[in-house]
Formats: C-alpha cells, sequence, structure tokens
C-alpha cells in the first residue's frame, strides 16, 4: 500500500546486500519520515551508494525489509521510481542536446503530457537559476551549473523524494553554497530529502537527521548537534609541537580535558573549554608552536567513529 502522511517515506529492517563473500550492507536499520533531510554520512565503500540504489528500486536486497513510498522495491519498482527524484554521482546529461531539451526529453521518460513538462522545465530552469541558459548545449556549462540542472532534471516529475548521492563532490565552495541553497528551498517546500555525503560541512547544513555508516553498519545516528554533544566536546584545542616532539607533548599534558589525541602534525585536546585547557597546557611549563581552539564539529565525530586511516 502506498504510504500515508504519517508514516515514513522509507524505512528499512535489518536491510542487507551482500555480492559473494562481501557484506556491502550488513543488517542496517532507518527510517526516514516525510519533508525531512536525512543523510548517510560514511568514507567512500562504507555502503552509502548501495543503500541508495537498494531505495531507488535498481539493485535487489540480499535480505531484511525495505519499504519506499509504502511500496516492496522488490515488486514495485516502476512504482516507486515514478515518485523519486535522482541524483546520480555522475550528472549523466545528454552533452549534445541545449539545456531546456535535457529537461523535455527526461520528462517524457515519465509520460507525463508534453504542454506539462514544457511548463514543469521552464519553473525548473527558473529554481535552478539556469533560465539564461536554456538554449545553450550542456557541454558548454560549468560543473555547478550541470548540478543544478541534474537537479531540476530530477525534478521534472514532482518527486516524493529526492537520492541525492554525493550532491556536490567536485564542486568548488561557490558552486556547492548555490547547491545548498536550491536543496534547502525544496526541503523548505516539503520535499523529503536523502543524500549520501562525506563531506561533514554539507552534512552540518543540510541534515536534519543523519546516520553514519562504515564498513557496512550504521555506527550513530542523531541529528548533526546531537551527535557532536554525544561523541566530542564543546570545543577543540589544537597544539602543535612539532612532528618530533608531539608525542612527548602529549604524553605530558594528560589529564587536560576529557580526551587527548595525537596526530601526525599535531595534538587535540578535546575539552569544553579551550581556553581553559591552553592554561593548563601552559603551567605545564609546555609552550607550542601554534595554538588554536575551535568548536568542536561533525568531523571530529565522524573520525572518532571511522577512524583517520585511508581506505581504498
Amino acid at each position: 500500500m502506498p504510504t500515508t502522511a504519517s508514516a515514513p517515506v522509507i524505512e528499512a529492517k535489518g536491510l542487507t546486500k551482500r555480492y559473494g563473500d562481501f557484506t556491502a550492507v550488513d543488517g542496517i536499520d532507518f527510517a526516514i519520515e516525510p519533508g525531512e533531510a536525512f543523510g548517510f554520512l560514511g568514507p567512500n565503500g562504507a555502503g552509502k551508494s548501495t543503500t541508495m540504489r537498494m531505495i531507488a528500486a535498481t539493485s535487489t536486497r540480499t535480505s531484511g525489509e525495505l519499504a519506499v513510498l509504502g511500496f516492496d522495491p522488490e515488486s514495485h519498482g516502476p512504482e516507486i521510481r515514478a515518485q523519486l527524484g535522482i541524483v546520480p554521482q555522475a550528472d549523466q546529461l545528454d552533452e549534445e542536446l541545449r539545456v531546456i531539451d535535457n529537461l523535455i526529453v527526461y520528462g517524457r521518460y515519465f509520460g507525463l503530457p508534453l504542454p506539462y513538462v514544457k511548463r514543469r522545465a521552464e519553473e525548473l530552469l527558473e529554481f535552478a537559476q539556469l533560465t539564461e541558459k536554456r538554449k545553450a548545449r550542456v557541454d558548454g556549462l560549468s560543473g555547478g551549473m550541470k548540478r543544478r540542472l541534474t537537479i531540476a532534471r530530477g525534478l521534472i516529475n514532482a518527486p516524493k523524494a529526492m537520492l541525492l548521492d554525493e550532491p556536490t563532490t567536485g564542486l568548488d565552495p561557490q558552486a556547492r553554497h548555490v547547491l545548498w541553497d536550491r536543496l534547502f528551498r525544496l526541503k523548505e517546500e516539503g520535499t523529503t530529502l536523502v543524500l549520501t555525503t562525506h563531506y561533514m560541512d554539507e552534512a552540518e547544513q543540510l541534515c536534519d537527521r543523519l546516520v553514519v555508516v562504515d564498513q557496512g553498519t550504521i555506527v550513530a545516528e542523531g541529528s548533526p548537534s546531537s551527535l557532536i554533544r554525544q561523541y566530542s566536546t564543546r570545543e577543540v584545542l589544537e597544539v602543535r609541537f612539532g612532528s618530533a616532539r608531539n608525542e612527548e607533548a602529549a604524553a605530558a599534558i594528560q589529564g587536560i580535558g576529557e580526551r587527548i589525541e595525537v596526530l601526525p602534525d599535531r595534538v587535540l585536546v578535546y575539552a569544553d573549554d579551550g581556553e581553559g585547557a591552553m592554561s593548563a597546557v601552559h603551567d605545564r611549563g609546555l609552550n607550542p608552536i601554534t595554538s588554536l581552539v575551535r568548536r568542536s564539529s561533525l568531523e571530529d565525530v565522524f573520525l572518532r567513529l571511522t577512524g583517520r586511516s585511508l581506505i581504498d
């Protein structure tokens, strides 16, 4: 049965996906509410994109339960895809067509009447700030413009939910902020947003709630602010003593703050009062080369939960 206004838009219980002996998604549970901006945050290879493909009914699950808009993707793929907006990692636009024609042709795939598609395409060009480029060929657009066009294309069927797989990867800061503004406007209009990202600032800006995924499992869930409160401190003191002295200095400042982490280039002191921690470091006769007190961020949470080792 289709979802009701009060039911989750997407709900998974024990969702699992295996490829031979490799488990990409390992028995995860989550529920996404109508109008929510929900994020899957994790390193490359964590299982984010695999989960999105199962939600989009383009990949079957190995086991567990999954309901999307009240339907089982295994048996109602076409009905689900007709009500979803998809923004894949790669733009997949027709480079040789004009901007407006990319929208019109894509809209016709849904069987929508041509007059409606043309009217909807013009509305979406304005939404994406691409009206002046409507007759331009796609291959002449910047990366940010192509990404906005891809989002506009994903909205052509007035979807109930948008799936965005790493929507701002490869964009410069200005283009990312323009894209964030467009997505925030969608959320204000009541569209459910489901996104994957490994950008911490993006997750903090866009997500009402998120799950941190690592090696196919969910290791934490909550709003960005609640996760920071739970897994980090209010502030972080960053001190540099020189790569040859960081280990020795870290041993000398043990007990300051709640936790100390030694990195190759600096020492992190997690404390509710960063300035107080800095004073305590000086009281122990240590004078760092540089010091910085900052607010704790989602990146601190992410690195604590998933580690700092590079995974290929």
